[in-house]
């Protein structure tokens, strides 16, 4: 019975929609997410709260074991590049954004974007996430990294998820 209480609290009281998690190597995870519209400053640069219906989130994150040496587990990995298509599954209409970093008092630092769904709160969407690792331009290697990991943080990724419902999210306020 305190499970099934449990996941009802959660499901009925969580501020963000999980679209999907993934880990890779060198012990990375994403956490792809659906959050409540926000207030985001410098204001001239971000969609306005009033005009946006989901805060689209990637948490990118160091896992908490098989990681690399000197790595702080849960840490916030900067530098990414970091891609969302937003397809209406019905229409076909698309929205395309970067997700740039952020902070806040609930996941820290993350990578984030306002956006104005391609049709109605009550559609569909796929979503594609495309991650590319930082350029030797953003980021050094040490020889002893260069030596275990290779050129790259990492290998360049696309996610893919279908049929998300926005809905219960573009609905809430965090007012």
């Amino acid at each position: 019975m305190y499970l099934i209480l449990t996941v009802f609290f959660f499901l009925f009281n969580s501020s963000e929609l999980i679209i999907g998690e993934e880990k890779v190597d060198p012990g990375i995870v994403f956490i792809f997410e659906g959050a409540v519209k926000d207030r985001i400053y410098p204001s001239s640069f971000h969609l306005p709260e009033s005009q946006t219906d989901v805060h689209i989130e990637a948490l990118v994150n160091w896992d908490n074991e098989k990681i690399p040496e000197g790595a702080v587990p849960g840490g916030f990995i900067p530098y990414m590049h970091i891609t969302a298509l937003v397809k209406n599954s019905k229409t076909g209409l698309k929205t395309f954004v970067d997700l740039k970093p952020h902070i806040n008092l609930i996941d820290n630092f993350h990578y984030a974007r306002n956006i104005a769904l391609p049709g109605s709160i009550k559609d569909r969407y796929d979503i594609e996430f495309k991650i590319l690792p930082p350029s030797n331009i953003e980021l050094a290697l040490h020889n002893d990294w260069y030596e275990e990991y290779g050129k790259n943080l990492l290998n360049k990724y696309t996610f893919n998820y279908k049929r998300v419902n926005f809905e219960q999210i573009a609905k809430t306020s965090r007012k």
